[in-house]
């Protein structure tokens, strides 16, 4: 007789023996192997410690600035969810540090020049719109920090242009300036490699520096916080957009690299594309997520009046993602196609 057929008449029998409990048996379907570590607060965790490097670089280059929108709309985005959380008669959940990591990708995701009240503005919707209405974390469709931005990107288009890059004084000269998109995009100029690739350049203050978002981007998905599939199918597809631009235009390489390292790419394939909430679910499905991604990316960065499109893009993919889930289901292993 096997164990489990013992565990299961033990435990028949004591219904007969009255003032005895049977032992406690655990009945569900497979897999039975689980990760205790793989919870909300964990992988949280993890977001944090992978952003690190990003938020050191932007403490560097921008010092009160990227202090400032960072500390805002981390703070905002606890207040927002607390309150919004309580209206709704729901118990305390900022101990899961998800409203903690959408400030902190939200602060950093901001031009260091921007008033305070943007930034607070931007988390309040960005919990409240992006993620409370829908119920909360794991039920939302679009990615709370990328709505909060789009809201403050269009309802204050003048403090988040531009001119929300250009008032900007650091420890370089550069980060005075245009950003190297507009500066591609409406001027024709092109920003070196080094100092894209470093993050000595202008723009949201936690997206400037490639490397720092790599590294970052990496330990997530050794952590398997994130899933690698998204990062890599949307680096790819905009490598092969770009390139056969650079190809058509005679850049010698230059306008690829500048695509790839330039703007808010590695921060939003690494950081913003592979939440897991509004992401596809399958290996395929996620490649289907990074390809569009990736497309549209360049779409809007060539064709539209905005230099970046990362925002957007996602923010399209995203409700995208219940279909792709659709057309990505598995086939469970011997049934025959209808």
């Amino acid at each position: 007789m096997s164990n489990t057929n013992r565990q299961i008449n033990s435990a028949l029998s004591f219904e007969d023996r009255p003032g005895r409990k049977p032992p406690f048996i655990s009945v569900a379907p497979s897999p039975h192997i689980s990760d205790s570590r793989a919870g909300t607060r964990r992988m949280m965790i993890d977001v944090i410690l992978g952003l690190s490097p990003a938020i050191a670089v932007a403490l560097y280059l921008f010092r009160f600035y990227a202090l400032k929108q960072i500390l805002v709309c981390v703070v905002a985005c606890l207040a927002a969810e607390y309150i919004f959380v309580r209206m709704r008669g729901k118990y305390f959940t900022l101990k899961d540090c998800s409203a903690m990591v959408t400030g902190v990708i939200l602060g950093l995701s901001m031009p260091g020049a921007a008033p305070w009240f943007v930034g607070a503005l931007a988390s309040v919707v960005g919990i409240g719109i992006g993620k409370i209405v829908f119920g909360g974390i794991g039920m939302n469709i679009f990615n709370p920090a990328m709505v909060g931005r789009a809201f403050v990107m269009i309802a204050f288009a003048q403090l988040m242009g531009a001119g929300a890059y250009e008032n900007v004084t650091g420890l370089v000269d550069a980060v005075s300036g245009a950003t190297p998109l507009s500066a591609l995009k409406f001027n024709g100029v092109q920003t070196g490699i080094v100092p894209l690739f470093m993050g000595v350049t202008n723009g949201s203050v936690g997206e400037v520096s490639a490397i720092a978002c790599i590294l970052g981007g990496l330990y997530l998905i050794y952590r398997k916080t994130a899933s690698w599939q998204i990062p890599a199918s949307i680096l790819v597809t905009v490598a092969m957009i770009a390139g056969i631009t650079d190809m058509a235009g005679g850049y010698q390489g230059l306008f690829l690299l500048h695509h790839l390292f330039a703007g808010a790419l590695m921060f939003g394939a690494f950081f913003i594309a592979t939440d897991p909430v509004t992401s596809p679910l399958t290996p395929k499905g996620k490649v289907i997520f990074g390809v569009g991604t990736g497309c549209l990316i360049m779409v809007i960065r060539l064709f539209s009046g905005y230099p970046e499109g990362v925002m957007f893009a996602v923010l399209i993919m995203n409700a995208m993602t219940p279909l792709i889930n659709r057309w990505t289901i598995p086939q469970p292993m011997g049934q025959r196609e209808a």
